[in-house]
């Protein structure tokens, strides 16, 4: 069986070796005469699975995505040929969401304020939205959460609109698919009549999809006003990104919000999951055997250790601003995608197990450390 595997899955080789042999591509340059004698394939989503990729081949039995957003992938033509497809919804939950509580931390360690006294609005409260949440609500965080889907269903929750959530948060961020029509849209969600209508100081967080928001409305008002904080991880055209707005940007990162070890295992583990199962076979392999050891793994909370110190604890297993470092230094001689390719490993806050006699560790067992 010929597995056909996207460059920047990891661990593809310690699950898919069992099943076949495996050939890695890159994925922006995956070409019809690559895939025509394949039988799995396995992508991310810089590739857009369709009719167009799949013309040569007549072998497919099995297509999965390592991703939560499946936009790049025609569902219904896969259906059309009776090929299986998987996705892998919820793997990078944990990943993004720590990766906007780093960019919150470290915005209120530089702009001087206490996370605790603001109230954040999440846009989208999927998985990803839901885990950022329970982890805010875990610390006593205020959020006010946004999801018209969700409430059209009738599905319990203290849901608030868009409008609202614009108006009276200090802090949005966007966790929500890519909807290119109908009545949940979320192509340019923040377009440029609510762009210009946000009050100044708002801090806007998009680590969801680039055309959520209007980034040349973004720009436009930035270059009148340059009053709205701004971490955006996606962006219009990528690779392509309007680099116009990167000096607006408070925290600027390369798509790799979810790029946790763990997070990106997680969708290779679940993909080959998937894959066994269509093919009746017992999962003989897991994630933990795979990864490995971090370099920090215990830490001892004295009893005065108070949450107030709860962003530099989070800045010692991952800190955003490294990120936004290289980016600014190196988008030009590597590339967008490159920087994607040759992320840094980064943990999950639950590799770090805390012990000691703080009346906190509760909380911050929810919140997401290993006690």
């Amino acid at each position: 069986m010929k597995i056909l595997a996207d460059q920047n899955m990891p661990l593809v080789d310690a699950f898919f070796a069992p099943l076949g042999e495996i050939e890695r591509f890159d994925g922006r340059a995956l070409t019809p005469e690559m895939v025509k004698d394949a039988d799995v394939l396995l992508t991310r989503s810089v590739t857009q699975v369709n009719a167009n990729l799949l013309a040569q081949n007549t072998s497919l039995k099995f297509v999965g995505t390592a991703t939560i957003g499946v936009d790049h992938i025609d569902q219904d033509y896969l259906a059309e040929r009776q090929v299986p497809f998987a996705s892998a919804p919820g793997c990078n939950a944990v990943a993004v969401a720590e990766y906007v509580l780093s960019a919150v931390f470290a915005l209120a360690q530089e702009q001087h304020f206490s996370l605790f006294d603001k109230t954040i609005a999440i846009v989208g409260v999927g998985n990803i939205g839901q885990c950022l949440a329970d982890k805010l609500g875990a610390i006593g965080v205020k959020t006010l959460l946004v999801d018209p889907p969700r409430q059209a269903r009738g599905d319990m929750g203290d849901w608030h609109s868009l409008e609202t959530a614009l108006a009276e948060a200090d802090i949005i961020t966007f966790h929500v698919p890519l909807v290119k029509d109908g009545e949940h849209c979320t192509y340019h969600l923040l377009d440029k009549q609510r762009i210009d209508a946000l009050a100044e100081g708002k801090i806007l967080i998009n680590a969801s999809r680039g055309d959520v928001i209007d980034n040349q409305a973004l720009l436009a008002r930035q270059q009148a006003e340059d009053d709205l904080c701004l971490v955006l991880d996606v962006w219009e055209n990528e690779p392509d990104i309007l680099e116009e707005l990167l000096p607006y940007v408070e925290l600027a990162t390369a798509h790799i919000a979810g790029h946790t070890l763990e997070g990106k295992g997680r969708g290779t583990l679940m993909l080959y999951q998937a894959l066994c199962q269509h093919l009746n076979i017992e999962p003989s392999s897991d994630l933990t055997q795979h990864l490995p050891t971090p370099s920090l793994t215990q830490l001892t909370l004295s009893e005065s250790w108070s949450k107030e110190e709860l962003g530099a604890l989070v800045h010692l297993i991952y800190d955003v601003r490294r990120d936004d470092a290289i980016l600014r230094a190196q988008l030009h001689s590597h590339g967008f995608d490159l920087l994607r390719k040759t992320y840094p490993v980064r943990r999950e806050l639950s590799t770090l197990t805390l012990s000691g006699n703080n009346p906190y560790l509760s909380a911050l067992a929810a919140f997401g450390f290993s006690i």
